[in-house]
């Protein structure tokens, strides 16, 4: 009987207890159900809309009175942490002006660091800047966001408020912020101290895991020292045969004792044999290092005097790049200029401009957890791979990492090829000389042609030329020296047009006035105050080869077909026969041009020379309009500045060919009757030009050269090219 009794009372109880459940349950399952339901709904409705141009990463939620109200972010990560182009930004203000860049005005209460200053700097002086927000793409902050760690000098405080009263914020969209350090001791987070909401990153140390893809854009930790333009070539020094050098693999850095820091580094003791692999740690840095050091720090410190790190940088195959507090490091620049093949151990961290560089061919990712197997792998690389490896480093560093500039230029022509989607520049132009940002993809998606990449294709340039002839003087007799010019120009069997490009202030002549030659002659007018109009780009020019000469210029038509033919060897240089000179003035402590006939020269004129059409391109989009109305209002120096930007964009001298004797002497005569070349201060304006192309530049590109080409000696048998070229050896 009391076991009924028991077994009834806990069959009560049970019942109580499902009861219960069921009734407390019911709901938070119904919620869960719904919620799921939902979600079910939304995803679908997600794959079944068309995709919208623009549109909020997060369905915005509105109040009563339909006003859009946005979640907060969660603590530490971006609000639009989701974006990408195709949700967070705004193309149709890219639509009327294309992609142009604004810059906010700077105000004086304001603190910004030089770095920064250069960074704004770079942007204001390059083709994308407008100073008008109306035609802007993209916006830039005044305000210096560079370095976000709130125990830092250069740290701006109360910078939420002011991004957000920012006139054109809009929740940052359409705006790009650039960042190199971020979060503080102890842990360093990614967190920039106020919401970016849907503005794009330009950030160093960033993870992988923050990394919006097609959205953000991974920059280089580059010190304050960086220098703003130009910068310094590699240090690789030819084909580096062998490339093995002293040291295999090599490090010296921190120590991390406290705080967030690198497990790699307090490890790099088990790998150091002090012959070969030099990686030295040293815990001697901050306040109060002796507070915290360990049993291991003295002699760590001691072996890390014993080293100098230039010695081994420059002397090192591999050179191990360690995430530090954060992801990146000074390291990875600094391998890359001294052709030491970076060794990557940084977890998770999202390489510089990944989106464009295929790293794989410049440098060695390793794997934190693996740190032991690293010297294997390293000492396994065949040689013929490391002297690509190296070579690849000296290509990136000079195309995009050597400078502020370049590093600004790089990250805002890998926003605008997102803009173009379908005619962005293809990723053989981006890892292969002379980089994406001489490869204007307004130009062409296609690599035949530019005339950088034929030897890649294994094709040649079209064999016929346009003649440009630059005309000043007016046309008053038959016997001037550009109608003489003409008829030679025109007998060479590789002329397909000429142009007279009419700069003259009289009235344009009349046609019967021009010679009746065997190829179409187009007279285009242009602007007598404009000296760079020689070089405007121009759909009448429907060769791949431009042939530029002066109307005085006096040239035979064997003379004319030698020069093209050592062109088409050399399709990205100038070749050409007048050739100049620079030379660094000590006295006077700056850049000096010489007409001097000597064994050197750096320069080709443009008053007889042949290059590619794609050189009046870049003329006239890619140098600032500061530099062409220099030219224009000195009526001087516009074939300087082309030997300047090809020298740059190629990396090479130009090619002179020679001439016939009375050449020079012929030249200089028919020159010296020119107004420009009578005025006494033609040549100090030429020195002039010369100083104030390398600031632009930031460095001085015209190499020197001492190669002439001959016909007698160019390519092929003496005797079949002597008939050839035969009137370039007559008196």
């Amino acid at each position: 009987m009391q076991a009924k009794k028991r077994f009834f009372i806990l069959l009560f109880v049970g019942a109580c207890i499902l009861l219960l459940l069921l009734i407390g349950g019911g709901p938070a399952h119904r919620s869960r159900m719904h919620r799921s339901g939902r979600h079910l709904g939304r995803s679908w409705q997600r794959f079944s809309d068309p995709l919208q141009p623009f549109a909020s990463p997060e369905q915005p939620e509105t109040d009563n009175h339909g006003m859009r109200r946005r979640r907060d972010a969660d603590p530490g990560m971006y609000k639009g942490k989701e974006c990408r182009m195709e949700s967070c930004f705004d193309f149709s203000r890219c639509e009327s002006n294309g992609f142009k860049v604004y810059v906010y005005p700077r105000q004086k209460a304001d603190k910004i660091s030089e770095s920064y200053q250069n960074i704004l700097a770079a942007i204001e002086g390059s083709r994308f800047y407008t100073p008008d927000p109306m035609k802007a793409c993209l916006f830039v902050l005044a305000l210096d966001t560079l370095d976000r760690d709130q125990l830092s000098p250069q740290y701006v405080p109360s910078l939420k408020a002011k991004v957000q009263s920012q006139p054109f914020w809009d929740d940052g969209r359409n705006h790009l912020i650039f960042n190199l350090y971020s979060g503080t001791w102890p842990d360093y987070t990614e967190d920039l101290g106020f919401d970016v909401g849907q503005a794009m990153v330009a950030k160093a140390s960033i993870s992988t895991e923050s990394f919006r893809t097609n959205f953000d854009v991974s920059i280089p930790l580059f010190s304050k020292e960086h220098p703003r333009s130009g910068g310094e070539r590699g240090f690789l020094k030819y084909n580096s045969i062998p490339p093995f050098r002293k040291y295999t693999l090599v490090f010296k850095g921190k120590r991390y004792l406290t705080g967030i820091g690198s497990d790699a580094r307090n490890a790099l003791h088990h790998v150091h044999n002090a012959e070969d692999i030099v990686l030295l740690t040293t815990c001697r840095h901050g306040r109060d290092w002796q507070r915290h050091e360990d049993g291991r720090c003295a002699r760590d410190n001691a072996e890390y005097d014993r080293f100098d790190y230039r010695e081994m940088l420059h002397n090192s195959t591999f050179c191990l790049v360690p995430r530090g507090r954060r992801l990146g490091s000074f390291r990875f620049l600094e391998a890359l200029q001294a052709a030491c093949i970076p060794v990557v151990l940084s977890n998770g961290w999202e390489l510089p401009f990944s989106e464009v560089i295929d790293w794989s061919s410049a440098a060695i990712i390793g794997d934190e957890r693996l740190l032991l197997q690293i010297p294997s792998i390293v000492r396994s690389v065949h040689r013929d791979k490391i002297l690509s490896l190296r070579q690849q480093t000296q290509f990136l560093w000079e195309a995009y990492f050597s400078s502020v500039e370049k590093i600004v230029l790089t990250t805002l022509e890998i926003i605008q090829d997102r803009l173009l989607r379908h005619a962005a520049r293809r990723t053989v132009m981006w890892n292969r000389l002379p980089g994406g940002l001489f490869a204007l993809p307004e130009y062409s998606t296609y690599l035949g042609d530019f005339p950088f990449y034929y030897a890649q294709l294994g094709i040649r340039p079209q064999r016929k030329f346009t003649a440009i002839i630059h005309a000043v003087s007016p046309l008053l007799s038959q016997s001037q020296p550009i109608l003489k010019l003409m008829a030679a120009v025109s007998r060479s069997l590789y002329c397909a047009q000429i142009i007279v490009l009419w700069n003259c202030e009289k009235p344009l002549p009349p046609a019967f006035r021009w010679p009746s030659v065997s190829v179409p002659v187009v007279v285009i007018e242009a602007d007598a105050k404009v000296m760079s109009s020689r070089f405007q780009h121009s759909d009448a020019i429907t060769t791949d080869a431009v042939l530029s000469l002066d109307e005085d210029t006096v040239l035979s038509t064997t003379e004319v077909d030698f020069a093209f033919t050592v062109w088409q060897s050399f399709p990205e240089r100038i070749v050409g026969y007048p050739a100049r000179s620079h030379y660094w003035d000590a006295a006077k402590q700056r850049w000096a041009y010489t007409s001097k006939w000597t064994n050197d020269y750096s320069m080709v004129l443009t008053g007889a020379a042949i290059y590619h059409k794609y050189y009046h391109y870049l003329y006239t989009y890619y140098l600032p309009p500061s530099l062409r109305s220099m030219v224009d209002q000195l009526a001087n120096c516009e074939d300087i500045l082309m030997n300047f930007l090809v020298s740059s964009v190629t990396r090479l001298p130009p090619i002179k060919v020679t001439q016939k004797k009375q050449y020079k002497e012929t030249m200089m005569s028919q020159a010296s009757r020119a107004s420009h070349w009578a005025d006494p201060d033609h040549f100090a304006q030429r020195q002039t030009c010369m100083n104030k192309f390398a600031s632009w530049f930031g460095t001085m590109p015209l190499l020197r050269s001492q190669m002439r080409l001959d016909p007698l000696l160019f390519k092929d048998q003496v005797s079949i090219l002597r008939k050839k070229y035969r009137d370039i050896e007559r008196p």
